[in-house]
C-alpha cells in the first residue's frame, strides 16, 4: 500500500468512526487498514478527540481491556439540548395542533430528519451506560425517533405491531389496557425478533397515561427481556401518575381538551439540570 499521509488518515478515521456510532474499533483494525503503527494511530485519535471536543461534534472514547479500542458516540451539550427542545416547544405550542382527547399533532415534526436525529441523540445520550441491546417501539408514529435513537446507539430497532402478520411467522400476542381510553388493545411481536436475556430501551412518540408503554414492558417480560428505560418525545402533565415509572420525555404538554387555548408545552425538567 502506498504511504498514507496524516491528513488522509484523519479524514478516513473521522468518516469510519462517525458512520458507525457506538461501535468499538480496535487499534489493530486501523493499523492494518492504514499500514501504520499503533503509536501513530494513537496520536491521530488524540488529535481527533481534541477536535471533536472543541467543536462539540460528539465524544471519541478510548475503551480499555481485551476487546478495547476506540468508539465514537453522538453527544450534545445540555445547554444545546435545552435550547433545541425549547425551540421545538415554541413550534408546538399552537392551539391548532391540539387533537381530540388531549393529544398533540406531531407528525410533521417527526418527519423531519434533522429534528428527529437530534432527538435520537439526546435520548441515546441518557442510556449509553445502561447498554441496551436493542430499541423497541410501537408502530407507527414512534418509529422515526426510535430509529434515530437506535442509529445513534448502533443498535437494531424492533417494532411491536398491533396485530401479527402471516409473513413474519410465529408471534407472541398480548392484550393490554389503553391508558387513555381504557380499551383493550392487542400487541404482537415475532418470536425471532428478540433474544431471551437481552436488554431493551423503549422509545415512543407520546406518553399520556402509559398504557401502551406498560404493554410493551409486559410484552418484553414474555420474552424474558429486561427493560432498562422508557423515553418519549412528548408526555402529558396529567395524569401525573403514569402506569410506568422512571420515564423520560423531551417535552411536557398540558391542556384542557375542552379549551385548546390553555395549551402549554415546555422542556422536561431533567433537561434543565
Amino acid at each position: 500500500m502506498d504511504h498514507i499521509r496524516r491528513n488522509e488518515r484523519m479524514a478516513a478515521l473521522t468518516k469510519l468512526l462517525t458512520s458507525a456510532p457506538n461501535r468499538i474499533f480496535t487499534l489493530s483494525h486501523f493499523c492494518e487498514l492504514f499500514n501504520a503503527a499503533k503509536s501513530t494511530l494513537s496520536e491521530d485519535i488524540d488529535l481527533l478527540k481534541g477536535v471533536f471536543t472543541r467543536f462539540e461534534l460528539g465524544q471519541l472514547e478510548t475503551v480499555t481491556g481485551a476487546a478495547g479500542g476506540v468508539r465514537y458516540r453522538r453527544a450534545i451539550s445540555r445547554e444545546k439540548a435545552l435550547g433545541f427542545v425549547s425551540d421545538l416547544c415554541s413550534q408546538l405550542a399552537t392551539t391548532s395542533r391540539v387533537l381530540p382527547g388531549g393529544f398533540l399533532y406531531l407528525s410533521d415534526i417527526l418527519s423531519q430528519h434533522e429534528l428527529v436525529s437530534t432527538m435520537g441523540t439526546i435520548i441515546a445520550q441518557q442510556y449509553y451506560d445502561a447498554q441496551p441491546d436493542f430499541v423497541l417501539t410501537m408502530e407507527t408514529k414512534g418509529i422515526p425517533v426510535a430509529l434515530m435513537t437506535a442509529e445513534a446507539m448502533g443498535l437494531p430497532l424492533v417494532i411491536a405491531r398491533r396485530s401479527s402478520k402471516v409473513y413474519e411467522g410465529p408471534a407472541v400476542n398480548i392484550n393490554y389496557v389503553s391508558g387513555s381510553g381504557g380499551h383493550i388493545e392487542t400487541m404482537s411481536l415475532n418470536r425471532r425478533a428478540v433474544t431471551e436475556g437481552t436488554r431493551a430501551l423503549i422509545v415512543d412518540d407520546f406518553l399520556k397515561a402509559g398504557g401502551t408503554a406498560k404493554g410493551m414492558i409486559d410484552l418484553m417480560a414474555e420474552f424474558h427481556v429486561d427493560v432498562i428505560g422508557t423515553a418519549f418525545v412528548m408526555s402529558t402533565a396529567t395524569p401525573q401518575k403514569k402506569q410506568i415509572d422512571n420515564d423520560r420525555s423531551l417535552m411536557v404538554m398540558d391542556v384542557d381538551p375542552a379549551d385548546p387555548s390553555t395549551l402549554t408545552v415546555r422542556p422536561a425538567d431533567w433537561l434543565k439540570g
